[in-house]
């Protein structure tokens, strides 16, 4: 089984996210053939046109990053029902200057969760709309809108609910074979 390279963007910056928790779930219910790896976007400044001749270190980093691995699992909550600013702000990084877009071709997947009953499925749509712009191949089945309740993932990353773990656990596994499809469509360069 081939392995593949992951990730992961937490949209969320706060250091409590449920976010956060539910990328570590989600990391403890990945099929082995999944590796795993943050990517930070607290440390950029916002995206201004300005800085396309002369990125700043940690608009490269970003790049860098993605450009690095061979998929990009997005963990986020829903603000406002958009996507968080800071999120939006990486995307743009991510894909600037023209020409060297580092999410193209890159396959996606796109999960959050929130307190409320509908999860961040209106978030969600704001992501996916941005990321379809950015020529990012979605997973776009199953759709995952996590309501989030107390206790609902430990501090380590367990799930409590039998129902939400094997939910996830699918979930992943679904995306570890839509990674390899995608690879072997669209192989790098």
């Amino acid at each position: 089984m081939t392995s593949y390279q992951v990730g992961y963007i937490v949209g969320s910056l706060s250091k409590e996210s449920i976010n956060r928790l539910l990328a570590q779930a989600l990391i403890r219910l990945a099929p082995d053939n999944l590796k795993f790896i943050e990517i930070p976007i607290g440390d950029l400044p916002l995206y201004n046109r300005d800085y396309d001749d002369d990125y700043p270190p940690a608009g490269t980093a970003l790049k860098e990053a993605i450009k690095s691995v061979d998929a990009v699992l997005f963990v986020t909550p829903e603000y406002n029902r958009g996507i968080p600013g800071a999120l939006k702000n990486a995307i743009d990084w991510a894909s600037r200057p023209w020409g060297t877009n580092s999410l193209s071709r890159k396959p996606t997947a796109v999960i959050g969760a929130s307190p409320g009953k509908i999860g961040t499925a209106v978030g969600q749509q704001s992501l996916r709309s941005a990321l379809g712009f950015c020529d990012s191949p979605q997973m776009t089945a199953p759709e995952a809108y996590i309501q989030f309740t107390p206790g609902l993932v430990t501090d380590d990353g367990e799930v409590t609910e039998e129902s939400t773990e094997k939910f996830l656990r699918g979930y992943m596994e679904d995306f570890a074979q839509f990674v390899a499809r995608v690879m072997a469509a669209l192989p790098r360069d």
